[in-house]
């Protein structure tokens, strides 16, 4: 069992080098904590990922909250979510400021350009070692292979691949259960002994009274900021209405960022009115080249609707305010939905039907995945979409061969990547 304070030390390291958006941040998680540090075996690892792939809003913080929870209890939770997101809450406000402000940085763009051939290569490379774990049978890769084409070609919902795929998962389970296996199984704690994973210690159990406490205590943190705003500035106010339309979003961003952007994008641009469409896709682009999920560009929404729309409070005050109460309502129903969700999803790891659907809907994940890593991929080797960018394609080649190959731990491959990028540009 792993001491909280190492925990600390690595949920603290994983905020600052979570970059490539859910992907590649998921496949850090798996490669230090799955496969050096062994503190989850692959199949609880993977049940976790499962259950986060169908809550509403970033399944990467929740995986990470999961997790944490699973090792230290609700202050192991608290800690992985909330250090997942801090960094990048004071990074992107820091380039919140610089952008509104015609503040340039030339060299940190720098930074990011050397950055974004190492993020393909981490995903890739996650692909592959999910890839093989999860994809054990011919129908699990047709699964796989439909997911990728249904969101990459057909456009179809992430919600409705996911809910697709669980029920393949059940069906195939009881008509042919060879090619749709169950994750685990009765051997499941020998097999994660011998194989050197720590013990965890058991699971709270889902009892009403927890719920309650539960339900409660995360109501309340939800919504004291925006009543107490509310109070303060009125309703009409741009914070309390940050704060109730961020709200409504906590609730039905299912899917991950790219499935909810463009409803935040045409309520805040054409309803509200916070900034407009060119700064809606330069804070995409913020989001994506700093760490932390790439959901944090609602951050960049928040911040620049109080600065556009400040009311009797200074501009800077107003953005403070509205990039805080934007952040706080997108990322706390987080942990209600793990500390409320969590000891039920441990109490049926045994249940084979529903660890057997958890599973196809992994396969179907990584098809999604795979698109994510086209799409990212393709903007970044082919950034005008006609010739190819060399530096980029020869960077992520080397790093993925160095992580898949030689093991190349992922801080040297992203500072080193980063590094590169600002030698290179510095000589051009």
């Amino acid at each position: 069992m792993p001491a909280f304070r190492d925990a600390l030390r690595f949920w603290l390291t994983l905020g600052f080098i979570s970059f490539g958006g859910p992907a590649g941040q998921i496949a850090i998680m798996h490669r230090e904590l799955v496969e050096k540090k062994r503190w989850i075996s692959e199949p609880h690892f993977l049940h976790a990922l499962n259950f986060c792939t169908l809550l509403p809003g970033p399944e990467a913080q929740q995986l990470a909250t999961y997790l944490g929870w699973r090792l230290h209890g609700v202050r192991g939770g608290i800690a992985a979510g909330a250090l997942f997101v801090l960094p990048s809450v004071f990074v992107l406000y820091a380039l919140s400021w610089a952008f509104i402000t015609s503040a340039h940085v030339p060299w940190l763009a720098a930074l990011f350009y050397g950055l974004s051939p190492a993020v393909i290569a981490l995903v890739a490379a996650a692909l592959v070692r999910i890839g093989k774990k999860s994809l054990r049978t011919p129908a699990l890769w047709a699964i796989a292979m439909a997911a990728f084409a249904l969101i990459y070609f057909a456009k179809v919902s992430f919600v409705v691949i996911v809910a697709g795929a669980a029920v393949l998962g059940w069906l195939g389970r009881q008509t042919v259960p060879s090619q749709f296996p169950a994750v685990g199984g009765h051997n499941e704690a020998k097999d994660i002994a011998d194989a050197g994973f720590v013990e965890l210690p058991p699971s709270p159990r889902a009892t009403p009274l927890r719920a309650i406490i539960v339900i409660a205590v995360c109501s309340v943190l939800w919504w004291l900021p925006i009543i107490a705003v509310a109070a303060w500035l009125g309703w009409d106010s741009t914070p309390a209405r940050q704060g109730l339309f961020f709200s409504q979003a906590a609730l039905v961003t299912f899917g991950g960022a790219y499935a909810v952007l463009p409803y935040v994008a045409q309520q805040a641009v054409e309803r509200f009115g916070w900034l407009t469409h060119g700064q809606m896709l330069a804070g995409l682009g913020l989001a994506e080249s700093t760490p932390g999920p790439l959901i944090m560009v609602l951050q960049f929404v928040g911040f620049l609707g109080g600065w556009h729309q400040p009311g009797n409070l200074a501009p800077l005050v107003a953005a403070t305010l509205g990039a805080f109460i934007t952040t706080w309502t997108t990322f706390v129903p987080c942990f209600l939905w793990i500390f409320l969700g969590a000891p039920h999803i441990e109490r049926l790891r045994g249940n084979q039907n529903l660890t057997t659907a958890l599973s196809t809907v992994t396969a179907a994940v990584v098809g999604v995945i795979l698109n994510l890593a086209v799409w990212f991929g393709l903007h970044v080797i082919l950034p005008d979409m006609k010739s190819a960018d060399w530096f980029a394609v020869v960077v992520s080649l080397v790093t993925f061969v160095g992580m898949v190959k030689w093991k190349w731990d992922v801080i040297p491959v992203v500072l080193g990547s980063g590094l590169l990028g600002l030698i290179y540009r510095t000589l051009l």
